[in-house]
């Protein structure tokens, strides 16, 4: 499984990571999914576009409780309730907090890929928001956050899983 992270600066500038799951519970019927959960290990994301210092640096705030207050909510979930014509319809949760969500996704053998993107305020992550604070000129945070998914099913196992 690969899920990972893009944010951006309204400057156009993006950061990129990691998001390590930490467990799934798919149910495939018919070989297709008809529902399930993949859990997210938080505390453990990385940062892939920065080194050094300047990685630590960085992670040490985007985990802190100016954005995902990790040491609080060490978890995030996706949950997949449907999934019709390339499209999935379920929800997510981050922070205890639990938004509606719709996504395209795509179906290969037994591989599925494709991009949730969310608005972080609708989880309280405010910092840095333009829709929130005004005067931060080139220091706007996009609002939307992208997590790019790929993952098999086990094809001998029910109900099926994530590897």
């Amino acid at each position: 499984s690969s899920f990972t992270w893009t944010a951006s600066k309204i400057t156009g500038s993006t950061h990129t990571g990691l998001l390590p799951a930490l467990s799934s519970d798919i149910t495939v019927k018919d070989g297709q999914i008809v529902g399930g959960q993949i859990t997210l290990d938080m505390k453990n994301f990385t940062v892939t576009d920065l080194q050094g210092g300047t990685a630590k640096k960085f992670l040490g705030h985007i985990k802190s409780d100016d954005f995902f207050n990790v040491a609080k909510f060490p978890t995030s979930r996706i949950e997949v309730q449907s999934i019709d014509k390339g499209v999935a319809t379920g929800r997510l949760q981050i922070m205890n907090k639990t938004k509606p969500v719709t996504f395209p996704i795509a179906k290969a053998g037994n591989v599925y890929s494709g991009t949730l993107t969310f608005d972080r305020t609708d989880f309280g992550i405010r910092y840095g928001s333009g829709k929130f604070f005004k005067g931060l000129g080139d220091k706007v945070i996009s609002d939307e956050v992208s997590v790019q998914f790929t993952f098999a099913l086990k094809s001998n196992t029910t109900p099926a899983q994530t590897n």
